[in-house]
């Protein structure tokens, strides 16, 4: 499976999954860029996967449902929210696109419903996570409908997946993120760890090339990312709270 990022509005990432005989679509918020890109590899669009109901992720479904016929796939929980699903979501469920096999986590916080796609990627060694707003490269999303509590659980969730998992999430908020993790550690919020530096050194560098800093493994994010590495509710409610003030 081919993951392709496509850019949508000043931050949001589209993902455009390509495999040998499917193409999918996570949280098109935008159906302009999708249809270019579907358009240059003359395909048409099989799947459309959602992990919550914000407009900046599902704004580009019904003109995308509408133009290829995706099917579209999403919480179960939010089907209230969002545009018309074919397939409703619950934790732990699986589904197949093609030769590749998607697992369902609910990762509540962000929004009460929102979830999370699991695939081991048959064309790599590596598994592959969606993560939508929850886990986010350096950072976590916004809690805007669950608690802290919901927030840390989700991703401690994802940290039990293998290490070596590719973690494409659904914004470009990394540089911003580097420079509240460091700001943690230069309070002693959070303890220093080796590979911060270097990771914010990266990061800075890929942004000034104008390239992605998506994806990146989870074992990158469990040695640097401070919501990660914050070990009870109480320390991780701090630094939501720190990080909604930056």
């Amino acid at each position: 499976m081919n993951i392709v990022p496509l850019t949508a509005f000043s931050d949001n990432y589209i993902w455009l999954l390509q495999g040998e005989d499917f193409m999918a679509v996570v949280d098109p918020g935008a159906a302009g860029p999708v249809m270019t890109a579907l358009e240059k590899k003359s395909h048409i669009l099989d799947a459309i996967l959602l992990t919550h109901h914000h407009s900046d992720h599902t704004g580009g479904v019904r003109e995308l449902r509408e133009k290829y016929g995706a099917k579209v796939y999403g919480p179960a929980a939010e089907k209230q929210k969002m545009p018309p699903l074919d397939v409703f979501l619950a934790d732990g469920e699986g589904f197949a696109l093609g030769g590749e096999h998607f697992t369902v986590i609910e990762t509540p916080g962000h929004t009460l419903g929102h979830i999370c796609y699991y695939a081991q990627n048959s064309g790599q060694n590596s598994g592959v996570v969606f993560t939508g707003d929850t886990l986010f490269s350096l950072g976590c999303g916004r809690v805007f409908e669950g608690t802290a509590a919901q927030m840390f659980n989700s991703l401690q969730k994802l940290e039990k997946l293998p290490p070596n998992t590719e973690v494409y999430c659904g914004h470009e908020y990394t540089l911003s993120n580097a420079a509240f993790a460091q700001s943690v550690v230069a309070q002693s919020i959070v303890a220093e760890t080796p590979f911060l530096t270097a990771r914010v050194q990266q990061v800075k560098t890929l942004r000034e090339q104008g390239q992605p800093t998506i994806p990146v493994s989870l074992e990158e994010e469990e040695k640097t990312n401070p919501f990660l590495l914050a070990q009870t509710v109480e320390e991780f409610t701090r630094l939501r709270l720190a990080k909604d003030r930056f």
